[in-house]
Order: structure tokens, then sequence, then C-alpha cells
């Protein structure tokens, strides 16, 4: 097992992460204070792969179990579906020392946690996550939150979890397109923080895509371990942990045009990140090697890397209400070298000329 501290004022808490250990959380639970009832939050594509280990496991412990399902998909990531989840807690009456169990991907874990954040003014919560991209980024840091028609992710919380618990074995029942998403966020964390981690993946992109235990356990280690370290030195996102928005300023924007159903979270991020070094290209920042560099690894894993056809104006008109404006200018996390990054604050004008560039 490896175990990564997320240190807060607060008190922090642990990634644990080790294989075929699905059924231990029900003991771990039990350990962290956890008595009566414990909700578990997932989808019916989860819940029949590994709803019943979690389940039986937390039985074992002593504890019972409200199982509630959601639906899948962003498109339900909404206060509506949040809503329906208030009704099943107060029936059930869930006080506020019930834990919530998230299982499942980015969606579950940003449903069920803002359900947690918000219901009795917070009940513990524990992150399961099923998916590359929740285990290797959305299950830790502790965002929370739902879309909305005119974005993505504009009505949510901090809240952090008290434990982030995952089996990367999971990830071998994961759907091949969903697994290769997953993999732009780590490429992310490659280009943001850690030129060696780039250069590991380049290296080991056959071995990674065919989801040998070894270099994706390591991948989803190294991944926590720089998370783990931004968002200690910034947990409510109000200066280094903005550059763990790398290539998303654009890609939300591409989620939201295709209403949700074009792209996948990480498809639209490798574009957006493709984008952003072509931006930083374009202002002198980055050389075009490296640009082609992130460009051949994200499309050895099977990423887009092009834009899309589009009217410029829709994608500003998105990017305008996006949670990093601030002070009127966009800001841009571009690429300096593959493992460091810089903020650049943009105004509309500025990256209505560069996104036109890149459409040439």
């Amino acid at each position: 097992m490896h175990e990564i501290r997320v240190n807060l004022t607060s008190g922090g808490y642990p990634i644990r992460i080790e294989p075929a250990s699905l059924e231990c959380l029900g003991p771990t639970l039990r350990s962290m204070g956890a008595r009566g009832t414990v909700a578990l939050v997932t989808n019916s594509t989860v819940d029949r792969l590994y709803g019943a280990p979690v389940c039986r496991g937390i039985r074992k412990a002593g504890l019972s179990t409200l199982r509630l399902r959601i639906p899948e998909g962003e498109r339900y990531k909404t206060l509506r579906t949040v809503r329906r989840l208030y009704d099943q807690f107060i029936e059930h009456r869930l006080e506020r020392q019930s834990f919530l169990v998230a299982l499942g991907g980015g969606v579950v874990g940003d449903v069920a946690g803002f359900a947690a954040a918000t219901y009795l003014r917070g009940i513990p919560l524990v992150q399961v996550p099923t998916t590359l991209v929740a285990q290797v980024d959305a299950s830790i840091g502790g965002k929370t939150g739902v879309d909305h028609p005119g974005g993505k992710n504009l009505i949510g919380a901090f809240y952090q979890p008290r434990l982030v618990f995952i089996d990367p074995g999971v990830l071998g029942t994961l759907k091949g397109r969903e697994y290769r998403a997953g993999l732009a966020e780590v490429v992310k964390y490659g280009v943001i923080a850690d030129g060696d981690l780039f250069s590991d993946l380049e290296k080991a992109a056959e071995r990674i895509l065919a989801r040998e235990p070894d270099p994706v356990v390591r991948l989803i280690v190294r991944c926590s371990e720089i998370k783990a370290k931004v968002v200690e030195q910034d947990e409510r996102e109000s200066g280094v942990r903005r550059i763990l928005n790398f290539g998303h300023t654009l890609g939300h924007a591409l989620e939201t045009w295709g209403g949700y159903r074009k792209y996948l979270h990480g498809e639209a991020v490798s574009i957006g990140m493709v984008s952003a070094a072509r931006m930083a290209l374009l202002l002198g920042l980055l050389s075009q090697e490296e640009v082609g560099r992130l460009m051949a690894l994200l499309s050895r894993f099977g990423l887009p890397v092009s834009l899309p056809n589009f009217r410029v104006a829709d994608i500003l008109k998105i990017i305008a209400v996006d949670k990093k404006v601030a002070q009127g200018k966009i800001q841009f996390i571009l690429p300096e070298h593959l493992g460091r990054v810089t903020v650049r604050g943009l105004d509309l004008k500025e990256v209505s000329a560069l996104i036109k560039q890149l459409l040439k």
C-alpha cells in the first residue's frame, strides 16, 4: 500500500493506494469513527461492478448501507441530481455524523461531494474513485460541484474528504475511451510540474496503454504526490493551485459547447493543452520541439489534439464566465518548458486573436 498525506490547516487526510482493497473500506470507515448507516453514492455501472464488495466490507464492519444511484454522464451533474440525493438523505434520516462514500468517477465524486458539503452543512465524505481521471485528479483536493447551462462547475464548494481510497485494480474494467481520457490529466502533471514524469510517460506509453499494473500504479502515486503538494500550498485556488487548470480553460469551454456529449473531459482537456502550448509558442514562451512532443504523446494515447470547427464568438462567450476570470482577464496556464508553466492574464481580445491564429 502507498499512502500520501495531504497536510492542511484543517488537519488533512490520507490518500491510500492499494490494489484489491475495496472490501477493506468498511473496516477503514469503522476505524475513522463511522457508526450506523453509510450512504454509498454511485451509478448503475459502477454499482454492478463494485457495489457488492464495498457493501460487503461495510456490513462486515458492523455498519449498514444506504445504496444510492445517480444517472451516468456529465449532463446529469446538476442541482436536480443533488436535490434527489437530499430527498433520500432526509427520508432515511442521515445525521451529521453519517459518512457518505462517493464510489465512481468524476461526476459521482463531484455530485456526491457537493451533497456532502451542503447537507446539514457538511457530513463526512470519503472518495473512492473508479476512473483514472478521478484517481489522479478529481478525487483529491476538495473541489465539488455541478454544472450550469452557462458553464462547467460554476456551482460548487471546496470540501475536503476525510479519505481518498484508491484501488488501481478497478481500472481493468474501465472502457478504453474513458481510460485514455484519464491519461490527459496524467500528461498534464508532467507538463506543469515534472518533466521527468513526462519523459517516463513517453518511454512507457505502450505499457500504460496496456494497463500493466506497475507503470499504472507508479503514475497514480506520482500524480497524487504532485496534486497533494499543490493543494497543501493553496487549498482554495487563490495562487499556485491555478496551474492545475492547464488545458482546462478552453477544455471546459469545449465541453460546454459540445453539450457535454461531444467530448469526455480528458479529451477536451487534451485539445485545451495543445491549444495552450501553441499559444505559448506564438507568445515566444515554448519551443516548437516541445509542442511537438506534447502533441505526439497525446496522440499516442489516442487523444484528440486538433480544434473542432466552431464560431470563436461562441467559445469566447463561454470562456467569459469561466471561474478563472479575474479582473476582466482570463487566467491562462501556459507552458514555458515541459515541467514548468506560468500564469498569464489575457483579455478577451487577446484570446480571440490567439484562437483565430490556432484555427488557421
